[in-house]
């Protein structure tokens, strides 16, 4: 059964409480951020599994917590992981493979552009597609990301190059979050990495 609307607002909102980890980005060794974000990701997906298990205290109080929000918890048997262990692998990958001015931007990216994409696109989407998802959450998405990388680029003083590149993987990330499942790989994963990927793309 698909969540409310409330619920999804609920959904986001704990979506955007991740830009701690862009905080942590920009102010802790990438070592040390790495190292945070590889465990967190650990323990979550042992939270999860531990849900799924009905583990004593770990079941209910995950299922009071957050159980009417997750999209993935269907009664069908299998295990399926949230978005919260993909948000963190991302992370963890992020700051392993990029400049902490790349990192930050490209995984912010993600939090409010995908934040963006389904709230107003949920809401307002009037022009649908195939795959129940709209043209006005598509736009939404690119431009919350575009804002991001302005703001992006004047804490970090990006070149005029940055701002071309950082658009190239905007426009890349939006595919990925649009075809989400055609390609089987959770945009909260995907999205950082290609952001990030483009903008680090020589020139």
């Amino acid at each position: 059964m698909p969540i409310t609307y409330r619920q999804e607002v609920y959904r986001k909102l704990i979506h955007l409480s991740s830009t701690w980890m862009a905080a942590a980005m920009y102010f802790l060794p990438c070592s040390l951020a790495a190292w945070l974000f590889l465990l967190l990701t650990l323990a979550d997906v042992l939270l999860e599994y531990g849900n799924y298990r009905k583990w004593p205290v770990i079941h209910p109080l995950f299922h009071r917590c957050f159980g009417q929000m997750m999209r993935n918890l269907r009664g069908n048997g299998k295990f399926e992981l949230s978005g919260g262990p993909y948000v963190l692998a991302a992370a963890f990958l992020t700051i392993l493979c990029f400049k902490p001015p790349v990192a930050v931007c490209a995984f912010t990216v993600m939090l409010f552009g995908d934040t963006a994409a389904a709230l107003i696109g949920r809401k307002f989407g009037r022009t649908k597609f195939a795959n129940d998802k709209s043209l006005e959450g598509v736009l939404s998405f690119i431009v919350a990301s575009v804002m991001v990388l302005i703001v992006c680029g004047c804490i970090f003083t990006y070149p005029p190059s940055m701002y071309m590149k950082g658009s190239i993987g905007i426009v890349l990330a939006a595919a990925a979050e649009f075809y989400e499942k055609n390609l089987h790989i959770d945009d909260n994963f995907s999205i950082p990495l290609l952001v990030g990927a483009a903008m680090s793309l020589p020139g």
